[in-house]
């Protein structure tokens, strides 16, 4: 056995030339693959951020031209019409007491959009005032703050907005304020995380060596640099809060009854559901899914905007 080993030709060594050729030859064809890999994504991610314009605009269009436009009473009631499949005369069909789906549930995606709209705006003030103090002044006020927003963050939003809810009589604002005083946590979160990563930027340090005070530095210089990460905060908060008013009105806790949201529309078709009639269920249903889809689409594209180290290592 040692007379084989021995007799066994040895394999010439590959030159260096050769060697460097080929790692060359492999960097290469590593690098092409990555960028054809981030190139085969870029018309994905446009194709998904038209989607989402496209879907967005049409829901702001049917929000805005559809209630001028068709000179109906969405409350009219038709017992004779009641319970109508979807059909030319009736595109959505009709509920339970003979009224227009489609008339309803556009007005209702009008309530949840303002409920929506108002309670993010709300919460992002509050979250981004809570967030850039914690941050900016750091040192025990940074901890108390965190550790109150932990103590809050504890408490499942949805039962924290029922106990709101409960003190006040049904009607919008008091679901705007249900909302927003569950929703204004993590964007204190994100503002803080931002605050403190601008803090340590070498301008701030300059203007802190030149005199600036703890004011003048928060307004000119943290403010500006987390206010677009806060509106990203405020847009994706949008359907969230959609969803929440929809969960409280669904519950009987939230709107009253007559009022058509897309939360009582789904808590009013509970019985035609049962009984087979599956319309008055599923055109309430997206209206929510369609806007919260289109709201993910965008903000997945401002963040790649505004995130440029995200958007390349998507690229890869």
């Amino acid at each position: 056995m040692a007379d084989i080993a021995a007799k066994k030709p040895e394999q010439p060594e590959q030159p260096e030339r050769s060697r460097k050729a080929a790692t060359a030859a492999g960097a290469e064809d590593t690098g092409t693959v990555w960028r054809a890999h981030g190139t085969d994504r870029r018309p994905t991610r446009t194709l998904r951020l038209r989607v989402s314009a496209a879907l967005l605009t049409l829901t702001v269009l049917a929000v805005l031209l559809v209630p001028p436009l068709v000179q109906l009473d969405q409350q009219a009631v038709d017992l004779a019409a009641k319970l109508q499949p979807p059909s030319w005369t009736h595109p959505f069909g009709t509920d339970d007491v003979g009224r227009d789906l489609l008339l309803r549930c556009v007005y209702g995606l009008r309530v949840s959009l303002l409920v929506g709209v108002a309670a993010a705006l709300t919460a992002t003030v509050v979250g981004t005032a809570v967030g850039a103090t914690a941050g900016a002044l750091g040192g025990w006020v940074d901890r108390a703050v965190m550790r109150a927003v932990d103590t809050v963050s504890s408490v499942p939003h949805l039962l924290l907005g029922i106990f709101i809810v409960a003190m006040f009589r049904p009607g919008v604002w008091p679901v705007v304020i249900s909302v927003a005083l569950t929703h204004w946590l993590s964007t204190a979160r994100i503002v803080r995380a931002e605050v403190l990563s601008l803090r340590s930027r070498p301008y701030v340090d300059a203007a802190v060596s030149g005199g600036a005070s703890r004011w003048r530095v928060a307004v000119r210089h943290l403010l500006p640099g987390v206010l677009p990460q806060a509106a990203l905060a405020a847009v994706l908060m949008v359907p969230h809060a959609m969803w929440h008013e929809s969960a409280l009105s669904f519950l009987g806790l939230g709107l009253p009854t007559h009022t058509a949201s897309l939360g009582n529309l789904i808590q009013e078709a509970r019985g035609s559901l049962l009984a087979g009639q599956w319309w008055p269920t599923l055109f309430p249903g997206l209206f929510l899914i369609v806007p919260t889809l289109a709201v993910a689409g965008l903000a997945g594209a401002w963040r790649e905007r505004i995130n440029p180290r995200r958007r390349s290592e998507l690229m890869l």
